[in-house]
């Protein structure tokens, strides 16, 4: 049981509610340790006088409550809208609608799970997730199922058949600046690549750096994978492409998936995961594992103990990729979360000798 409770010292609830709150930490000490909470999220029964900024209003219908949502959600609060099986969050202008079970102790879980570091729309799939009882089971009380988990509403189809299946564990995963660094680590042994140039200009160059890196990829039979410029992958029959979230809602999935182009998704928590499934992909990549310099992230990293339950609830559903911020040094954590690939930037492209890298890293894989 957790050391390291922080629900007795908290305004949980508004209107304060013992029962709530002995349900809410009697959830929280069986979910184990987690770094405290930075964000001490209050769940709102009915609309405070005075707002917080940390406020997660329930409401059971939101047209009942046009006016007075738009100054709740102006004022930087959540509404949360929940009633027959389905939970649609609103917050910081943008809507997670899911549909699934709520449990009595839905409430209860999510302010457990607030606790525990999850964003509001993390730990709301988290909450839609829990079956009462959960915490008395003998074993993890942490959600695991992914058949309990919630489904996501409003996204766009996926396309009619899944994307072509890539290896399990696609292993040591270099992502690269240019084709010139593609080839040179392919040429050092590395079955998966990605070309990650971020810039589609000129076009003309754009094309050829991708032909390159295509080329290579069927000299050495690699799997390379094209970051973003899904269009140009797809003309020069790559063997994948790799995307973020937002690019699920511009890209033609069902073109690419046709062609037998395989699609990696970048996720970032438990709803992005639950968003990426729903497109069938062909692996997923969770991140950021640790704080990382090569990009902008849109959220915290997520560290080895939210990477680990990742790899525990996607195990045997989709082949899996940690990214963000690993190195030799972590490496080894890293892998005993049992994930089956692990993508590096740095840790080759800024090596003084990359070769020795490479061999390095590949050899972390068979310890």
């Amino acid at each position: 049981m957790t050391q390291t409770l922080t629900l007795k010292d908290r305004d949980l609830f508004w209107p304060p509610a013992d029962e709530l709150t002995e349900a809410a930490e009697r959830i929280r000490a069986r979910l184990g340790d987690w770094p405290p909470t930075h964000a001490p999220w209050r769940i709102c029964l009915t609309a405070p006088d005075e707002l917080n900024g940390s406020d997660l209003i329930v409401i059971a219908d939101a047209q009942q409550h046009g006016e007075q949502m738009a100054h709740w959600l102006v004022r930087g609060a959540g509404v949360i809208e929940a009633a027959e099986e389905k939970a649609t969050l609103h917050l910081g202008g943008e809507k997670y609608r899911l549909e699934g079970h709520l449990a009595e102790d839905w409430i209860a879980a999510l302010a457990a799970f607030l606790d525990c570091g999850f964003d509001p729309h993390d730990a709301l799939v988290l909450a839609l997730a829990w079956r009462d009882g959960d915490e008395t089971s003998a074993d993890d009380a942490f959600p695991t199922d992914l058949s309990r988990f919630p489904r996501l509403a409003g996204l766009p189809d996926a396309p009619a058949q899944a994307f072509a299946r890539c290896p399990e564990r696609l292993g040591l995963y270099p992502v690269l600046p240019t084709a010139e660094w593609v080839e040179r680590v392919v040429g050092f042994g590395v079955k998966t690549v990605q070309l990650r140039r971020k810039s589609a200009e000129p076009a003309d160059e754009l094309k050829r750096e991708i032909a390159r890196c295509v080329a290579v990829g069927r000299q050495y039979d690699a799997q390379v994978f094209i970051n973003d410029h899904w269009q140009a992958a797809l003309e020069a029959g790559a063997y994948g492409v790799h995307l973020g979230q937002e690019d699920v809602h511009t890209a033609d999935l069902a073109a690419l998936a046709s062609a037998g182009v395989r699609l990696g998704l970048s996720t970032h928590g438990f709803y992005e995961i639950l968003k990426a499934l729903h497109f069938r992909p062909s692996y997923i990549a969770l991140g950021a594992v640790f704080p990382t310099t090569t990009k902008i992230m849109p959220t915290e990293p997520q560290g080895l103990r939210r990477l680990a339950r990742y790899v525990r609830l996607l195990d045997g559903v989709v082949p899996l990729v940690a990214i963000g911020g690993i190195d030799l040094q972590v490496l080894p954590d890293v892998l005993a979360t049992g994930v089956g690939s692990a993508a590096v930037v740095r840790a080759v492209t800024e090596a003084a000798d990359p070769a020795s890298a490479v061999s390095a890293l590949q050899h972390a894989f068979t310890q």
